[in-house]
């Protein structure tokens, strides 16, 4: 490290504070998108706008963006996992449910990041302290969920079907991260995700309009704008930002951003969307963060016995 280069560990703060903060917010975008957009062309409109943004950006600083043929089925499979199966099935489901909701179902990402990678062989492996915190966030959930469980939020069966698709969005998303930090191709990580969001985008807009979405569409200001900040803060800024934390950090503490964003997205749900805070989000919020802090604190060691990874010792990748 040059003495011009900043610090490693202030890269991974500034990193995890953009994820953390931007990717709460848009979970209340995605809802103001989806009034009058169906998900399948919020995320067309949105991937496909931050795919091009991203590759033009790449392209006018001197980099390269071809990507070997080898690598293109890699990149359609990714585009697909995090952009379609995962963002539209979740803009599906917060048509069910309220957009906090949905958010704090996010945070059992965690146990998908790591169930997974037990099951493809993965080689991080957190330690005792980085498990209790992930098991202290499934209880932080837990009680701001506790009124929906006992029943006085009204649970329904349209309810129970958006907390479905949202789990299995969250599933599909953890599947995309961990094959975009497995799959080692040959070109810089921000460009191989410009490809994926332009390659999920173009789908999902493909398929938008073979179900004919355009004709259940309005094109509403506050819908369009929404799309706009997605694209700006969602897609350019805040997966950069994930992007880099992949290849830098290991997956188990990059998934801590699944505790605070739910966090996030209630306060902005109470700030610009009228709803409540009561103690139970109090409570939960406070057990939430504890748990980051234990996870985020925690060593992740290889299997292979490599030397154990943290915030410090990685320098930024890139060209």
């Amino acid at each position: 490290m040059t003495p011009a280069n900043p610090p490693r560990r202030l890269h991974a703060v500034i990193a995890f504070g953009l994820l953390y903060v931007l990717w709460g917010s848009t979970f209340l975008a995605i809802r103001i998108a989806v009034e009058h957009l169906t998900p399948l062309l919020m995320v067309g409109l949105r991937y496909t706008a931050s795919g091009l943004l991203m590759l033009v950006f790449r392209r006018l600083n001197g980099h390269r963006i071809h990507v070997p043929r080898r690598d293109l089925l890699r990149l359609v499979l990714i585009g697909i996992l995090l952009f379609i199966t995962s963002n539209a099935v979740l803009g599906w489901a917060e048509t069910y449910i309220p957009t906090s909701l949905a958010a704090l179902f996010t945070a059992v990402l965690p146990l998908w990041f790591l169930t997974l990678e037990r099951l493809s062989h993965g080689t991080d492996r957190i330690s005792a302290r980085g498990i209790a915190g992930i098991a202290l966030g499934v209880v932080g959930v837990a009680i701001l969920l506790w009124p929906g469980i006992t029943g006085h939020a009204g649970y329904g069966s349209r309810q129970l079907f958006g907390s479905v698709l949202v789990l299995f969005s969250g599933i599909s998303w953890a599947a995309g991260s961990i094959l975009t930090k497995r799959w080692h191709m040959p070109i810089d990580p921000f460009t191989a995700a410009g490809w994926q969001m332009l390659f999920g985008g173009v789908l999902s807009a493909l398929l938008a309009l073979a179900f004919g979405d355009l004709h259940r569409t309005t094109w509403e200001a506050h819908s369009l704008w929404a799309i706009v900040y997605l694209v700006t803060a969602g897609s350019l800024v805040g997966f950069t930002a994930f992007v880099w934390l992949l290849k830098n950090i290991p997956i188990a503490k990059v998934s801590t951003y699944c505790y605070v964003n739910p966090v996030v997205a209630v306060i902005i749900g109470c700030v610009f969307h009228g709803e409540r805070m009561d103690a139970y989000m109090l409570a939960g919020a406070a057990v939430v963060i504890l748990s980051v802090i234990l996870v985020t604190g925690a060593k992740v060691n290889r299997v292979s016995e490599e030397p154990a990874i943290d915030l410090e010792p990685i320098e930024p990748t890139g060209d």
